[in-house]
């Protein structure tokens, strides 16, 4: 079967986000989990806390086997980077996706003030929500991410959290290969090129045309992303992925250049 894959969603959404991506991954022979994070999907109920939800994501890679290649995408980017420094003998690789930005207190206080204006509106924000989904993803990808329903309340318990996250020591600490995919227009890239230098063995790939939601607005080069991590991995079977002082900077996707 080769090394599963657990995938890790983003903020207010949940696991059925991934559909595109678990039907490609079972197609290509891999197992394939996607998780719903504390406060999200099937969750929604439950508080979020940052070290709930890198537990959840130890407990999916327990389940699908003890070892996998972990993907995660915006808050699920975060959460997989402190579990791969958490719980090393788990991770055999991490694609880490639009999360290339340090959360600063004052950066992450600006969303935190916005969001409290948002979920002052009588609808807590659903028909803004709505209106972005709409706007900003393809048809399918609404469908997708909609599916498992938007956890709107959320925002605040996860803004708090997420200020506890320290991305560029966690980077720093993964022996894993790493790879950074980012939407050429995401605007959580500010800080990708220090994450790359944060990471010992690590990659950037850069999604020409995509913003954010880049695993739903550009489902085809993402998937290829993962399968072609998964391959690297499967060949490296533990090694690290460049030689020497080099692997910091082994590279940027030049099929997708970062600008």
């Amino acid at each position: 079967m080769g090394l599963p894959v657990v995938l890790v969603h983003g903020l207010r959404t949940s696991r059925t986000m991934w559909r595109a991506q678990v039907e490609a991954l079972e197609r290509a022979g891999r197992t394939a989990l996607a998780v719903d994070l504390p406060g999200h999907g099937a969750r929604v109920d439950e508080p979020f806390t940052f070290d709930g939800a890198v537990e959840t994501v130890r407990a999916a890679v327990d389940d699908v086997g003890g070892r996998a290649l972990v993907v995660g995408l915006s808050l699920g980017g975060y959460v997989g980077i402190a579990h791969a420094a958490r719980h090393p003998e788990q991770v055999a690789g991490l694609v880490a996706a639009s999360c290339s930005t340090r959360p600063l207190p004052l950066l992450v206080g600006g969303w935190a003030l916005a969001a409290r204006g948002i979920g002052r509106l009588p609808d807590h924000g659903e028909g803004l929500n709505a209106f972005m989904v709409r706007r900003f993803l393809p048809a399918q990808g609404a469908l997708d991410v909609g599916a498992g329903g938007f956890a709107l309340m959320v925002t605040r318990d996860v803004l708090r959290e997420v200020t506890t996250a320290t991305p560029l020591d966690d980077l720093a600490r993964v022996d894993a290969p790493v790879w950074l995919v980012n939407g050429r227009f995401d605007h959580f890239r500010g800080d990708e090129r220090a994450f790359l230098r944060a990471c010992r063995h690590g990659r950037l790939v850069v999604v020409p045309g995509a913003t954010h939601m880049v695993s739903l607005v550009a489902p085809e080069r993402f998937t290829r992303s993962v399968l072609e991590a998964l391959d690297d991995v499967d060949r490296a079977d533990g090694a690290s992925v460049a030689p020497g002082g080099d692997a910091r900077r082994a590279g940027v996707d030049r099929a997708a250049p970062a600008r």
